[in-house]
């Protein structure tokens, strides 16, 4: 496990598209997942000790910001046949188990889009506007220990619900820390 921080966020830069199966075995693109008054577009696994502290808490925030207007995708894109606890068949599992719902979860089996957005790690978040313009990429919330430390709203939630209201995201921001994405 080799921890890896993103790098700071590049206001305004745009959402790139993409078109991707998703754990229903369907194609998604960005366009059918964007919402009204943001997206977010993060990049997971199902194995990251990173991901798994944090997992129920973010499913929650993803669903109450989709009350916001945000609308929120998971895309996984680790190499799966090095690391098969984030096959396909697994990311259905992991879906179920951490009760998803309407959050789309999505494999790159090409890592294209990963290499695209510049994903470094999971959980990697990009926060984007009405206009798909990055406005957040930073944590979920501070972890001590893979511990979260739970004091009010997350960064990520009290960020995107800025974004909502404002189109802009907070000036400073904490990157997020993970396992590095395994690239093939």
């Amino acid at each position: 496990m080799v921890l890896t921080k993103t790098p700071i966020c590049d206001f305004g830069r745009k959402a790139i598209n993409f078109k991707l199966k998703s754990i229903y075995n369907d194609y998604i693109t960005l366009n059918e997942i964007k919402g009204e008054n943001g997206t977010l577009v993060m990049f997971i696994c199902n194995h990251c000790p990173y991901v798994k502290a944090i997992i129920k808490e973010l499913v929650n925030d993803c669903k109450n910001l989709k009350s916001e207007g945000i609308n929120s995708v998971a895309i996984m894109s680790n190499d799966t046949k090095n690391y098969p606890e984030d096959s396909f068949e697994k990311m259905v599992e992991f879906s179920k188990n951490n009760e998803f719902g309407k959050i789309h979860y999505l494999i790159d089996e090409t890592q294209e889009i990963a290499k695209k957005y510049g994903a470094v790690c999971t959980p990697d978040f990009f926060g984007y506007n009405k206009n798909l313009e990055l406005q957040y990429r930073g944590r979920l919330r501070e972890l001590k220990n893979l511990v979260p430390v739970r004091e009010g709203d997350s960064d990520l939630f009290t960020a995107m619900k800025q974004i909502a209201e404002t189109n802009k995201g907070p000036e400073n921001q904490t990157p997020s820390a993970g396992c590095s994405i395994k690239w093939k």
